[in-house]
Formats: structure tokens, C-alpha cells, sequence
């Protein structure tokens, strides 16, 4: 008996991200939710530079490429365009929380009625496994190798208790995909995100968090306990701004 069919919103390619990534089990969340809610034909997607812009391998519908940290600007034009449309960026921690950082905040504070996907591993995936914006505290990586030090490094950001600040964020939440239970949860938030989109409610975002085995040079199974123990303590899971009435 089939418990599962692959989305016709996915392609025939085979995913080539690293063993435990989580990438995979996003673009399936989203590809289930989008099919569900609207024709390909009405969906555009934006991912700029990182793991993340392998995205237009895989979805079945319009993609369009940034430059790094550019999303939700190409988003904002495209949106602005074409305002019948379903528009979401996927970007990583990396692109979004580092040099696309002003382009997030002002999307938001906006209210740009767009959807984005935050994929946030803690760390460079693409480009050696460097200290990322969102490093955690003692985290070792090939930029900070006795591990990230506030007094050097500075503290890492939360993009999510960030963007609840801003009034125009309409829906912001963090979730998981570390196991069944989460994984579920991130199907559900991300569900909503693009309904709030398709309802004109305008911003919202969804951070996911997720491991980089490779880089971290751990198992997945490794690296998801380090995310429960050590990660999500400071990077709690949650809806941090529902809609508001502007």
C-alpha cells in the first residue's frame, strides 16, 4: 500500500544534498503544502546564493535566482508585479541573516505580502562550514576553530524574536525538522504562512531549524541530539507574532 506519493510540484531530479540535511525534507513540506493551496502556474520562488539556490533543480514550478541576500528584494519586485501570484524566497541563515540582512528588515517592516522560508543550520553550508550570524555560543567552525566567543564574535542572531519586533510582520515562527513530531509542526506553520499570504495578510516568515552533518563533521543522528541539547535552548521553538490589525 502507497502511504506516500512524491509531489508533482517536485521534479523527477534526485536531491544531491548531503546525507542528514534537511533541505530535502523542506522543499518536500513545501511542495505538499503549495499543491495543496494553489496551480504551479501561480507560484513563483526566489532563492539567492548558498544551498539553498539548488532550489530551482527541484520544484516544479517558476524559480528565480538573487544574488546573495537579495531575496526579498527580487521577491518585493516580482510580488509588487505580479500581485496574483504566490511569491516565497528559501534562503539560508548565511545569505539571509548575514549580508541579506538589510533586505529582510525592510521587506518586513513593509509588510511585503510574501512568504519566506528560513533554513537556518548555524553555519556556511556551501562554502566550508564558516561561522554563520546565527553560530551559537562555543559552536567550533573553520572561521572560529576554538568556537565562537561573544567578546570576539559578538552574540548570535535571532531572526525571528528580531522580526516580531517590527509592526509589519504579520505571522513569525521557528520550528524543527529534527524529528516526526516537528517535522508535522513545520508542515503546519508553513502552511499557514502561505495562507496568511493568499488571504492579502501580508509578511511572513518561517524559520526552520536544521544541521549541516557535513560541515559540523558529525552524524545526523549526532548532530540532531547537539540541536535538541545544545541549539534549540537558544533558539526556542514557537510562534513569536501572529496578525495584527494595521
Amino acid at each position: 500500500m502507497s502511504v506516500y506519493k512524491r509531489s508533482d510540484y517536485l521534479t523527477e531530479k534526485k536531491f544531491h544534498y548531503c546525507p542528514g540535511c534537511t533541505h530535502g525534507t523542506v522543499h518536500r513540506i513545501i511542495a505538499d503544502v503549495l499543491q495543496k493551496l494553489n496551480s504551479r502556474e501561480n507560484i513563483i520562488g526566489v532563492a539567492s546564493v548558498g544551498c539553498s539556490v539548488f532550489a530551482y533543480d527541484y520544484f516544479n514550478f517558476d524559480m528565480q535566482q538573487a544574488a546573495h541576500g537579495r531575496a526579498p528584494a527580487v521577491a518585493t519586485g516580482i510580488k509588487r508585479v505580479l500581485p496574483d501570484k504566490t511569491v516565497f524566497t528559501y534562503q539560508g541563515d548565511g545569505d539571509l541573516a548575514s549580508i541579506g540582512l538589510a533586505e529582510i528588515i525592510h521587506a518586513a517592516a513593509r509588510n511585503e505580502n510574501i512568504t519566506v522560508i528560513f533554513i537556518n543550520n548555524g553555519t556556511y553550508g556551501m562554502t566550508g562550514g564558516q561561522m554563520a550570524p546565527t553560530t551559537t555560543i562555543g559552536t567550533k567552525t573553520t572561521t572560529c576553530i576554538h568556537g565562537r566567543a561573544a567578546e570576539v564574535n559578538g552574540f548570535p542572531i535571532k531572526i525571528c524574536e528580531m522580526m516580531a519586533t517590527l509592526d509589519g510582520t504579520q505571522f513569525v515562527a521557528r520550528t524543527s525538522c529534527h524529528d516526526i513530531k516537528n517535522i508535522i509542526n513545520t508542515e503546519k506553520m508553513i502552511e499557514k504562512a502561505f495562507k496568511h499570504q493568499l488571504d492579502k495578510k501580508g509578511f511572513s516568515l518561517i524559520e526552520v531549524m536544521s544541521i549541516c552533518p557535513t560541515n559540523f563533521k558529525m552524524s545526523a543522528k549526532q548532530m540532531n541530539e547537539q540541536l535538541k541539547k545544545n541549539t534549540l535552548p537558544h533558539f526556542p521553538l514557537g510562534v513569536f507574532k501572529k496578525e495584527i490589525s494595521l
